[in-house]
């Protein structure tokens, strides 16, 4: 595959809560090596839809593709072992591991062969299958600033470190797409500024897809290469973060509008993009 064809698409995406329509004929694509960002107010459908993305739900109409191929009846856990991996709003360590060991959980779904007696017996192969998954941790660990607090219980992590022991986890084998829920959410700037670098790094030498829903627009808009916009469950804008910002539908619906002008209600010149818009809440 080249890097103009998408890795994951979403096509026509209907979700129903009831009566009401949470997604309406959402599509999207999103290629190797490509930073996109899904922006939009509060209820507008963005976690309906990574939640459908990834298997957590089956839409109630429309497909979702991986590489071409239709992936809407698969499990989440398929979706992950074929190069899917995702974050959440709420953290989901495992808090009774260590950092370190939450890394090599995520790689030991390959097994090692032998079953339980190898296991037993701590026969070569499976020891050589467990050195090569801690030395991938370890080389995540590093790349994600975490080396300090590989052996400390994740439970006992403060929040920005949480994020980014998740975003270890996601990543402790290479993906091929990955979807972040709001991972900057608690983080410091250094912190963000971290997170950032892995991402790019991700997408640019690893030709990852990435998809990110973040409530801090700016850091969206700063981070992406291309942005898509919900507003009550549809796509109302689409383009390059420049495109997006100027356009009056996504003034209206997300970012504001004050006499004509894109931004903030009342900000100022350096204010273009509010910090917090639709906030942390769930987001259905």
């Amino acid at each position: 595959m080249n890097d103009d064809t998408p890795v994951l698409q979403a096509v026509g995406i209907g979700v129903r809560f009831g009566g009401v329509r949470a997604l309406d004929g959402v599509s999207l694509a999103v290629r190797p090596g490509e930073v996109c960002g899904l922006i939009g107010p509060n209820g507008a459908g963005k976690t309906t839809l990574f939640d459908a993305l990834s298997g957590v739900r089956r839409p109630d109409e429309g497909r979702v593709l991986l590489d071409g191929t239709d992936i809407t009846r698969r499990s989440p856990v398929w979706r992950a072992r074929h190069g899917m991996r995702r974050t959440f709003q709420r953290r989901q360590l495992f808090g009774q591991l260590t950092v370190a060991d939450n890394l090599v959980v995520a790689q030991e779904w390959h097994g090692g062969g032998g079953g339980l007696p190898a296991d037993l017996l701590a026969a070569p192969t499976r020891r050589g299958y467990e050195r090569a998954r801690r030395e991938r941790a370890a080389a995540v660990l590093r790349d994600c600033g975490l080396e300090a607090v590989g052996g400390e219980y994740a439970g006992t992590l403060p929040v920005g470190l949480a994020r980014m022991a998740e975003l270890a986890r996601a990543v402790a084998e290479p993906p091929r797409v990955l979807l972040l829920d709001e991972p900057a959410s608690g983080m410091t700037d250094e912190e963000i500024a971290r997170l950032s670098a892995v991402v790019r790094r991700l997408a640019a030498e690893e030709h990852c897809a990435v998809l990110l829903v973040e409530h801090n627009v700016a850091f969206v808009m700063d981070l992406s290469t291309r942005v898509v916009v919900l507003d009550l469950g549809r796509v109302i804008a689409e383009g390059t973060p420049a495109e997006v910002h100027a356009d009056p539908k996504v003034a209206r619906a997300y970012l504001g509008s004050v006499s004509g002008q894109t931004g903030a209600p009342g900000a100022g010149p350096g204010d273009e993009y509010p910090e917090q818009e639709c906030g942390t809440g769930g987001d259905r």
